[in-house]
């Protein structure tokens, strides 16, 4: 125990591994992350061991006090400098060396039984579980600030596109709430992946289970899990945890890639739509005049690199034989880093759509006659003339309007007629050009009128746990 590397293996080595070697396999630097996990799941084999009949109540005590002092020690040392000093290849072997300064001999009980398999896999969980709900909170709070919006700005009618080509006229709280709807779904699966995620794996030993007799159970209920994994082989080797949150963080930041770039698209000067605050905004080296939406770039970017991440890992599961493998120490550093680039881009997201100007004269300007000619069709519909002879007798309108130089609203109603008598008396049909009168013929579920999309604020408020919005506002 003098030695100054502490190593939780080798007593048939005569040799120390080579210098790269231990490069490529010490994880310290990644696995610091989850001291307060390791110590949590040796206070709890420790009390399982003592309850057990294993492990005598002054062993446990000396253990369950010398835990905290390591746990004060290592959260001190990080909060001063960032890191820890330690040369040991990992943090259990960290936890273990430190264990041993304060519990002395009753330090060596603590591993009976327990191998780093089923230790490590049990971190990474506890970690899971504790960390995950934050993202979950961040996507409820972007979801909150596009639903406020969505609330305060529902007068504002701007175009809607398909193929990025003007299409329809849209409430801009329809195109945000678009958008919500798909975060709200990234809540729910993020969710769904709690009952797999919570079953512990500690009590798998290394491959066979436990050698010892314990309540694998009331381990697990101890560490706050609702379950065991019922194999031990698949307790320590099973990593779908890792690539559902891979696959699903990977899906979220394609959401908010998407919302990025129809922001950025509308924050140009083509479109003027929305402007960023200065402070989700950066200028250029060389043109003093830029405004660039660098937040919402790197954003978009992100959803690659996560999608990188998350092909990155299947990639190594894909060769493994059963159980622990060396290979899967990577899992953690995919983790923390597909996490905290997440919680960045969620944390931007939330941040720049907040304090972000929407000009509705702006979107008022983009919208042109040209995006009521389905309007036009329907009208002719309701008179009964087939969707399909409508939509052709409308094309022919729009050719009529270009060959004299005109748009549909200035397009005479004697040429109107004169294609087509079904389209009634002048008043009728200036009555058509109206953006509120377009927008709000889509009362259905899911439409853009007023009544439809009051219908989702109130659905997503009610999901928030807010008070509903009263729809006759």
């Amino acid at each position: 125990m003098a030695s100054e590397n502490y190593q939780l293996w080798g007593g048939c080595f005569e040799e120390e591994p080579s210098a790269v070697l231990a490069r490529l396999n010490d994880s310290l630097p990644v696995d610091v992350r989850l001291f307060r996990e390791d110590i949590q799941g040796s206070r709890a084999w420790a009390n399982e061991q003592n309850l057990s009949g294993h492990l005598s109540n002054e062993d446990n005590k000396a253990i369950q006090e010398g835990l905290n002092k390591v746990e004060q020690d290592i959260a001190e040392e990080i909060a001063q400098n960032g890191r820890l000093k330690d040369t040991e290849e990992d943090i259990h072997a960290v936890v273990e060396k430190r264990l041993f300064k304060y519990a002395g001999d009753a330090a060596l009980r603590l591993h009976t039984a327990r191998s780093r398999n089923d230790q490590c896999a049990t971190d990474a969980k506890l970690w899971m579980l504790a960390s995950l709900p934050h993202l979950k909170t961040s996507l409820k709070e972007l979801i909150t600030v596009l639903v406020n919006r969505a609330k305060k700005e529902i007068n504002i009618i701007a175009p809607g596109y398909t193929h990025l080509q003007r299409a329809q006229p849209v409430r801009w709280s329809h195109f945000l709430l678009s958008h919500v709807w798909a975060l709200r779904d990234d809540v729910i699966r993020l969710e769904e992946q709690l009952s797999r995620l919570s079953r512990c794996p500690l009590g798998s030993g290394a491959i066979a289970g436990c050698a010892l007799s314990i309540d694998r159970v009331r381990l697990a209920r101890s560490l706050g899990f609702k379950d065991v994994t019922p194999n031990s082989m698949f307790g320590v080797a099973s990593r779908d945890h890792f690539v559902e949150f891979f696959n699903w963080a990977s899906l979220c930041g394609l959401h908010l890639s998407k919302l990025a770039e129809d922001l950025i698209i509308y924050s140009s000067k083509e479109f003027g739509f929305v402007r960023f605050s200065d402070q989700f905004s950066t200028g250029s080296s060389l043109m003093p005049q830029k405004r660039n939406p660098d937040g919402l770039e790197l954003i978009r970017g992100a959803a690659g690199l996560l999608l990188g991440d998350a092909m990155a890992f299947s990639c190594i599961l894909k060769g493994l034989p059963s159980t622990y493998n060396k290979d899967l120490q990577s899992d953690k550093e995919l983790l923390f880093r597909s996490y905290d680039r997440l919680s960045d881009c969620l944390k931007v997201a939330i941040g720049t759509i907040a304090t972000m100007q929407v000009s509705s004269e702006n979107a008022q300007k983009a919208l042109e006659p040209g995006m009521l000619a389905t309007d036009l069709a329907h009208a002719l519909v309701r008179k009964g003339v087939p969707f399909r002879k409508a939509h052709h007798i409308v094309g022919t309108v729009l050719r009529r309007a270009s060959a004299l130089g005109v748009d549909l609203q200035n397009l005479p109603h004697a040429e109107y007629y004169a294609i087509c008598p079904e389209f009634g008396t002048e008043a009728e049909l200036k009555s058509l050009f109206s953006w509120e009168a377009s927008v709000e013929q889509y009362t259905s579920i899911g439409g853009t009128s007023r009544g439809a999309v009051n219908q989702q604020i109130d659905m997503l408020n009610q999901w928030l746990g807010v008070e509903s919005f009263t729809t006759a506002c």
